[in-house]
């Protein structure tokens, strides 16, 4: 109950913040399975994701029943991007459709790399880089860091206490990002991530400046 993830904060938006008419109240996903798990807790219909029939190359005739809007689904009123470890064209294509028919551009969050094995690897913001090009520069509204949305939400549900609250985490533009405005007491800046050393925000100009940094989440233990 105490893990606030991206894709939990668009399950809420979605569900009790968007007011979705009945029948535009699916949500169209690029994503993996946490994000349809997430879906399912608030009860919000969703196609695409892990789903087989999207899970596979294109086809000719998917160029036809896609442009025709024959294998659309009327009821979509939301794309959600986040993470997808199998993004393909026929996802991106079907995506794609739904936003010029009016379907609201959403991501769970924006970050274009994520961390793993002593390398960056493409995070979710690059999900939806795509289909922020085929729109023309649109960008969704993303409710994971530095989201205040994302901030407002959490607040709502655990009430808390800004001014007692530090933000940890390895990422200027997120993380950091996200505390500093959302008011929060404190952040902390731990070089084992995608920022790798202070001198990242030294220098004149930078807004966005931790008020503390450590090495490793160990320096803390002293």
């Amino acid at each position: 109950d105490e893990v606030f993830g991206s894709a939990y904060s668009a399950a809420i938006y979605i569900s009790r913040i968007l007011s979705l008419p009945k029948d535009k109240s699916t949500v169209f996903v690029l994503g993996e399975s946490g994000i349809e798990i997430e879906l399912d807790s608030e009860s919000v219909p969703h196609i695409g994701g892990t789903l087989p029939p999207y899970n596979r190359e294109m086809t000719p005739q998917d160029y036809t029943s896609i442009a025709s809007g024959e294998t659309l689904d009327p009821t979509v009123g939301v794309v959600l991007a986040g993470l997808d470890f199998h993004l393909n064209y026929l996802k991106l294509s079907t995506a794609f459709a739904y936003l010029q028919r009016g379907a609201k551009f959403l991501a769970t969050n924006m970050d274009s790399t994520l961390p793993s094995a002593g390398s960056l690897f493409p995070g979710a913001g690059a999900m939806s880089a795509p289909l922020v090009a085929m729109m023309g520069g649109e960008r969704p509204t993303a409710l994971g860091k530095p989201s205040q949305a994302m901030m407002d939400a959490i607040e709502g549900k655990f009430h808390f206490d800004r001014k007692k609250a530090c933000m940890v985490g390895d990422r200027l533009d997120t993380d950091i990002k996200f505390g500093i405005e959302g008011g929060l007491g404190g952040t902390l800046c731990v070089l084992t991530g995608v920022t790798r050393s202070e001198k990242a925000w030294e220098g004149e100009g930078k807004d966005v400046v931790p008020m503390a940094w450590v090495k490793e989440l160990g320096d803390l233990r002293g």
